[in-house]
């Protein structure tokens, strides 16, 4: 089958740096907590999808519909639908590519280049190997793009850390990317998400490493975000 964080103090209390519409939240949390099935959270996603168009105008509209596309295509990729999930991370790609053009402001601009990227990072794992071979690279010029504009964009901090927890053999390197997603923890603004991307990666790379009782408490952390996440609780069943 994928988010930003305020200073030590307020994450630790955990305290997230929301800057999402309330009316997109619901989709994000239904993609998540893989409770519902894709062909159940698609009305949502049109719900939301529609809501952007009526709130929202130039590059704020393409990067919200680019976002919208991403989750859907998340929830399809978890059911291996992955024509239908590449279909999404295309529209997804389009919309931000639009949103890049605008010329937004440095937030909005790095939003718009996060999402390229994370539409791009999803398009490659649904894809044929010579798509990723093809594009992969893209990924991490994208995120740097992003945080050109803005440092403290931790979805775009996460993608690149990704490519060494989750890159396959050979070109993985799991200490490197457990550095680097703590880094994360202490530099970005973290959303709900982020947060949840964040100690999963971390647990996922101790059980790749077989460090189970390092992996462990980041696998639970996740599960205190999202408690129903199906994903998470299989890597916690290897632990």
């Amino acid at each position: 089958m994928r988010a930003p964080m305020l200073l030590l103090l307020v994450c630790a209390s955990g305290v997230f740096a929301e800057n999402l519409p309330d009316w997109f939240v619901p989709l994000r949390e239904a993609v998540y907590e893989q409770q519902l099935k894709a062909d159940e959270i698609l009305p949502l996603y049109q719900k939301t999808r529609d809501k952007a168009s009526v709130s929202l105008s130039g590059a704020a509209l393409y990067v919200m519909l680019s976002r919208c596309d991403y989750m859907m295509g998340r929830a399809y990729q978890y059911e291996e639908r992955k024509n239908e999930a590449a279909l999404c991370y295309s529209e997804g790609m389009n919309w931000a590519e639009k949103a890049v053009e605008q010329n937004a402001t440095a937030a909005a601009g790095a939003t718009a280049w996060q999402m390229l990227a994370e539409n791009l990072s999803q398009s490659c794992a649904v894809r044929p190997a010579s798509y990723a071979i093809a594009n992969g690279l893209k990924v991490e010029k994208y995120a740097k793009n992003a945080l050109a504009l803005d440092s403290r964009n931790a979805a775009a901090q996460i993608m690149i850390a990704a490519r060494w927890v989750y890159a396959p053999a050979p070109f993985h390197n799991y200490n490197k990317g457990i550095q680097m997603m703590n880094a994360i923890l202490g530099e970005g603004d973290m959303d709900k998400d982020d947060r949840f991307n964040v100690y999963s990666a971390i647990g996922y790379a101790y059980v790749q490493q077989k460090k189970y009782a390092d992996a462990r408490p980041w696998l639970q952390k996740s599960l205190e975000i999202y408690p129903t996440n199906k994903y998470v609780q299989t890597l916690l069943a290897k632990s």
